[in-house]
């Protein structure tokens, strides 16, 4: 039976949450990589988290905040570099933000609505890795990824 996505206040439910970092630690698990797994509701508030043994302990960290940073701003972590394109300014400032991840494995929670409810973050494997972990995560529990 599939998590219910929703919870009873606007965000992620914890079924849901817990869903979603399972799928995700799977994935990594199929294909012999070690990942943290995290994720935070529209508020950045931890919902669920998982570490894999032997997943790099300064991962815990990045994957908590690459879920933050797709629930604060409703993107894939990914996608940060070509938002702020050329601009020097954007680049300096965004990057000395707490928090704030601008590499791959974070992607939004996005019903088909398409308001966001919170992020799933992956951190532990490369970039690429990351994030075919995190779109495991969001299609065991019914999402698709915006990007």
């Amino acid at each position: 039976m599939a998590a219910d996505v929703r919870s009873p206040t606007p965000g992620v439910g914890w079924e849901a949450a817990n869903a979603a970092v399972q799928a995700a630690v799977r994935h990594a698990e199929a294909n012999g990589w070690r990942i943290n797994a995290a994720v935070v509701d529209r508020g950045g508030n931890l919902m669920a988290f998982l570490r894999m043994p032997g997943a790099y302990l300064h991962s815990i960290e990045i994957a908590i905040d690459k879920a933050y940073t797709a629930a604060s701003f409703g993107f894939p972590t990914k996608d940060w570099m070509a938002a702020v394109g050329h601009d020097d300014g954007m680049k300096f400032g965004f990057s000395a933000r707490p928090r704030l991840i601008v590499f791959g494995g974070g992607l939004p929670l996005a019903p088909a609505d398409g308001e966001w409810i919170g992020g799933i973050g992956v951190s532990g494997a490369s970039e690429v890795e990351d994030e075919q972990c995190a779109r495991a995560g969001l299609a065991a529990i019914g999402l698709a990824s915006l990007a």
